[in-house]
């Protein structure tokens, strides 16, 4: 029964570690709006943004019209920041409307088709919940700015070609364009510094202050700069004279030396070096392991080699799953310590609390066919409720051996102790388990959008506790008889013990 028990174990284990079921932090929890965020390049013309802008709301209107109209949304909004736009489809409520926010924002995505001269776009069902954010987040640092640049990119084109992924931004946003500026040696040999010509161009077109004039309460500046005709021209920026301190004057592109670049919009470091997140969608969110361990196996190695000094973290979910998981191991660690110690107090034994402590992982089994038979993902709530199992099974099989010592004491054999307290303790073990499944299953059954957030809790410790009877009724008392087994064979106990295993 133990070569049964643990083959159960493994197999629910290995299933689960294989990713088939995925992974998330928390489940997704579907909002009662669409969401669409879009980023255009940075000095794009108001012009460009009302196209984009007018296709991705006529996109909206038609999954309306074409989808219950007013029974589905109550109204479109739309905002735009700079280079920023955001446009959100309100929904009815969830028992009203005919279609779920999923669905609505999947029509969406494909009205609204491909859009060229994007920087990003994103489309979000679950904006606001605790599930919400990009799926994936891989942060890669280089000292070297264009190779982070061209890793980036690359990785960005690689995991596109995933089916489960969308919304891939390689996290570059190209700034307004400028000019750069760097110092020639003809320059410095007429004495012009990199502070006096930048002084002269800055005034020209910015302007200097001139004077201040008081009108009432108020002070007015008054600036002066070059005419707008001769500031809106590059001709005339390629004729700018910069003159030094005894009047010496040159032409600016015999001066400096002039590149045409952009400004940064973004600057983001970690311990010193510059990095940048790709960031992408990943439908389910569950599977969204399976791939950032292909894109580790394959993908990143492939950037490695080919950029020395590249490095690469997970961060974003990734980073706040492995957080939360490393604390409720730890966590979880301590708790399993104290309460063997607490066991081996009134037990006086420091062997029987080892039957209890082997028998926790066992109720895993539970949570992995609770979460297979209602086809949900494993999440960090998931081992919350693993948790809480823990302690029913704890409890069980706390008096469960109990009962079978109170009959070793009355002078049964260990067999028979066994036999006796199985069948003492089979009634209120089975209408424990009865009655806690039936008081859970309101909210492992509930098919609200409130109660997602919570369900995967609830079918750990429900269906845990199911399958905590079998190890209660039969996994324990088969360890109980191992122990004593190990204690006959090493002769540990005292002699009535020795002779009762004799006996058996």
């Amino acid at each position: 029964m133990i070569a049964v028990g643990l083959a159960t174990l493994i197999t629910a284990a290995g299933y689960a570690g294989s990713g088939r079921m995925g992974f998330e932090l928390f489940p997704s929890v579907e909002s009662d709006s669409a969401y669409a965020g879009i980023e255009l390049p940075v000095g794009t013309p108001s012009s460009n943004i009302s196209v984009v802008l007018n296709r991705v709301v006529d996109a909206a209107k038609q999954v309306v019209a074409s989808s219950g109209g007013d029974q589905l949304s109550q109204g479109i909004f739309a905002r735009v920041n700079e280079n920023s736009i955001a446009v959100e489809i309100f929904l009815t409520p969830a028992d009203q409307r005919p279609l779920n926010t999923t669905e609505v924002t999947n029509m969406w995505r494909q009205a609204s088709g491909e859009i060229p001269g994007l920087e990003s776009i994103s489309f979000e069902s679950d904006r606001g919940g605790p599930g919400n954010g990009k799926g994936l987040t891989i942060e890669l640092s280089h000292r070297n700015i264009d190779q982070l640049n061209q890793a980036a990119a690359e990785l960005d084109t690689a995991i596109s070609f995933f089916n489960q992924v969308k919304d891939v931004d390689d996290g570059s946003a190209a700034g307004k364009q400028q000019f750069d500026f760097s110092m020639t040696p003809e320059g410095e040999r007429l004495g012009f510094t990199a502070m006096s010509v930048a002084t002269q161009i800055r005034n020209a077109y910015y302007g200097i202050e001139a004077l201040n004039l008081q009108r009432g309460r108020n002070e007015v500046s008054v600036r002066v700069r070059l005419p707008e005709s001769e500031r809106v021209s590059e001709f005339s920026f390629n004729s700018f004279i910069v003159r030094t301190d005894d009047g010496t004057e040159a032409l600016l592109k015999d001066v400096v030396n002039i590149k045409h670049g952009r400004a940064y919009t973004t600057i983001k470091r970690r311990a010193g070096r510059r990095t940048m997140s790709v960031t992408a969608d990943v439908t389910p969110r569950s599977a969204a392991n399976n791939v950032l361990t292909n894109a580790q196996q394959d993908l990143l190695p492939q950037l490695l080699k080919k950029y020395p000094g590249l490095s690469y973290s997970f961060e974003g979910r990734q980073a706040e799953m492995r957080d939360s998981v490393f604390s409720l191991v730890v966590g979880l660690g301590g708790a399993l310590m104290l309460i063997y110690a607490l066991l081996a107090i009134p037990f006086r034994s420091f062997l029987q609390p080892l039957i209890i402590m082997i028998s926790i992982p066992f109720g895993f089994v539970g949570v992995i066919l609770g979460h297979l038979a209602l086809g949900y993902s494993l999440s960090v709530m998931t081992l919350f409720g693993f948790v809480a199992l823990s302690g029913v099974v704890v409890n069980d099989s706390l008096i469960m051996i109990d009962t079978v010592n109170k009959q070793v004491a009355a002078g049964l054999s260990h067999r028979e102790a066994i036999y006796q307290a199985g069948i003492i303790r089979f009634r209120p073990i089975l209408l424990t388990t009865i009655t806690t499944f039936c008081g859970l299953a309101p909210m492992v059954f509930e098919t609200s959008r409130s109660a997602q957030f919570m369900i995967p809790m609830a079918v750990s410790l429900g269906f845990g506790i199911l399958f905590a009877t079998f190890i209660t009724l039969i996994l324990v008392p088969n360890l109980y008889m191992v122990i004593e087994d190990v204690k006959g064979i090493f002769h540990v106990g005292t002699k009535s013990e020795r002779k009762d295993l004799a006996t058996v």
